[in-house]
């Protein structure tokens, strides 16, 4: 099978330039099912993602998913990742969800739905069963995964046609909350260290299949020094190195993808303000969900979702973009929301701009308000990640 021509690479847009899912632009909820296409498998929208990411056929693909290396931060530190850099040229990135934080882009990545199909709608949502504020990561406060996100994963659909699908990550995503949401169907090989990640991929692709492999390194140390850090800069370093080693390694015939689930920015402490004890911005909010980059807002019963917008807005200035529920849904900014998930979504919906944050000290630690890098918010630095093909 010929390898379908990739589309016109664009020139990127402004760091700061806010950007929105949607528009038909290549994005996380094409990359597997574009890759089942290529592997023989024809999953809902296969064929037109592959065409639409250029991915040629094989018979063995390794997926690399690598936490919070977003193409901008790449290209802006690839210096220190000749390999990755390599490929990063005439390549184009794709969009990441909004909020573009981890629980709702892997869950958009695994099952090619976006999170208004999902339901993974930031990093801690509010269940309406309960009113309780669920933690989507640790999968604390939360129903059962398979109600939660009920929608079939690309790793049960290609198991289900016969392709041994490999999942290789940490021993503690084996069976969490997160794992059986968003990527449910793969055999799992755990392992810690990344060069021992990369071993089990090279095992795994001896024969014919699919292998994922996640690391989440590169985002931790962004969380704690920034994207800007010399730190942040020895993680990319030594990330490099194994994918060039992976690249090395694999059988010929494979396929080698590489993304990720969203970019990060550096924020200003000066520009973080507190809905915990603010009493303008915490006037009739009962609870926030999301993250400090990106909110929802669930308000006291009988408040008008217009007002309080009205009043955040005049607030935040031009830090935050301010949508109702109905606003921001009707924007497409969680793609099509499906009924069971609407009540989910904030009565009011808040991106954050520049380097601020509105984070709520009520439900949040202080060590999770302090974090030097975070993401959420519709920026195109949080927004685009890179998608690297290697054969």
């Amino acid at each position: 099978m010929s390898t379908p021509a990739p589309a016109r690479t664009m020139p990127d847009p402004r760091p700061d330039e806010l950007v929105t899912p949607g528009g038909g632009a290549p994005s996380l909820t094409h990359v597997l099912p574009a890759v089942a296409s290529a592997l023989g498998v024809d999953v809902s929208g296969g064929a037109a993602a592959r065409l639409l990411l250029g991915l040629p056929s094989a018979r063995r693909v390794c997926v690399v998913l690598v936490d919070g290396l977003g193409h901008l931060n790449l290209a802006e530190r690839g210096g220190h990742a000749p390999f990755l850099r390599s490929l990063l040229a005439g390549s184009r990135p794709l969009l990441s969800t909004f909020p573009s934080t981890t629980a709702t882009a892997i869950a958009a990545f695994g099952t090619g739905q976006g999170p208004g199909a999902t339901g993974m709608l930031g990093y801690t949502v509010r269940v309406p069963q309960t009113g309780a504020l669920g933690n989507l990561v640790s999968w604390t406060d939360m129903p059962p995964p398979g109600q939660w996100q009920p929608h079939p994963t690309v790793f049960e659909q290609l198991v289900a046609h016969g392709v041994a699908v490999t999942s290789v990550g940490p021993a503690r995503f084996h069976g969490s909350g997160l794992t059986g949401a968003a990527l449910r169907g793969a055999a799992y090989a755990p392992a810690e260290a990344l060069e021992d990640r990369v071993d089990a991929v090279v095992r795994a692709l001896r024969e014919p299949g699919l292998t994922y492999l996640y690391w989440h390194d590169v985002d931790k140390t962004g969380h704690h020094n920034g994207w800007g850090s010399w730190q942040w800069g020895e993680a990319l370093t030594a990330l490099d190195f194994e994918l060039g080693r992976l690249a090395r390694s694999l059988p010929r015939d494979t396929l080698l993808v590489v993304t990720a689930d969203h970019g990060m920015v550096d924020v200003d402490p000066a520009r973080r303000r507190d809905v915990g004890t603010d009493p303008v911005l915490g006037a009739q909010v009962a609870t926030t969900g999301g993250e400090p980059r990106a909110l929802h807002l669930h308000l006291t019963p009988g408040a008008d979702p217009d007002v309080v917008a009205a009043r955040w807005r005049d607030e935040l200035g031009d830090d935050a973009v301010v949508r109702t529920r109905d606003d921001a849904v009707d924007a497409g900014w969680f793609g099509p929301v499906e009924p069971r998930v609407r009540p989910v979504v904030g009565d009011v919906v808040v991106a954050m701009t520049g380097a601020a944050t509105v984070v709520d000290s009520r439900t949040q630690s202080a060590a999770s308000m302090a974090l030097v890098g975070v993401h959420g918010s519709l920026t195109a630095r949080e927004m685009l990640v890179p998608l690297l093909v290697h054969r």
